[in-house]
């Protein structure tokens, strides 16, 4: 009984040791603890579908590219131009993080897409299947680059769905 307990410490210990192993390797590979993030809505379709998992990159690691600047230098990441990142709505760590499209840039003042001037600098996002910017069809502001957790960089179908149905419950 001593022996097998032992042996299933050991086994425990390799385990844990090699988890730990492979959570450093994706950590300096990407620059985040946050590797994925599963895709939970439509929005982003046809690039994107819910229960997609999304291997994602630090914004640290990476300059983000708006669909603007990926327009004129000819740069795409899932079939359009730009980058999709990945942020928390007007910095609420509570709120459930957003993955839709940088589409251009706006400095304080300068007219967002509902004419109204933009409170600070930041993203004018999209969900690449939605027909107007998160700003303002979600109420949010632009995007400031602290708010951006991520930047999309893989993705892989179906592998978010188990992560979805621990999270909604279904």
């Amino acid at each position: 009984m001593k022996e097998a307990l032992i042996e299933a410490g050991k086994l425990l210990v390799e385990v844990l040791l090699i988890v730990a192993i492979i959570l450093s390797g994706m950590y300096a590979a990407t620059g985040s603890w946050h590797i994925g993030f599963a895709v939970e809505s439509g929005s982003m379709e046809p690039n994107m579908h819910v229960g997609d998992l999304i291997f994602v990159q630090a914004p640290l690691r990476t300059n983000i590219t708006t669909y603007e600047a990926g327009e004129m230098l000819n740069y795409s990441s899932f079939n359009n131009y730009g980058d999709v990142i990945i942020y928390r709505p007007n910095g609420f760590s509570s709120a459930t993080p957003i993955i839709h499209r940088a589409m251009y840039w706006v400095e304080e003042g300068e007219e967002m897409p509902d004419g109204k001037p933009a409170p600070h600098a930041g993203y004018i996002t999209k969900g690449d299947n939605n027909p107007c910017p998160d700003q303002p069809m979600l109420g949010v502001e632009p995007v400031r680059p602290e708010w951006v957790i991520a930047v999309a960089k893989v993705r892989i179908p179906y592998l978010g769905y188990p992560s979805l149905m621990l999270k909604k419950g279904f």
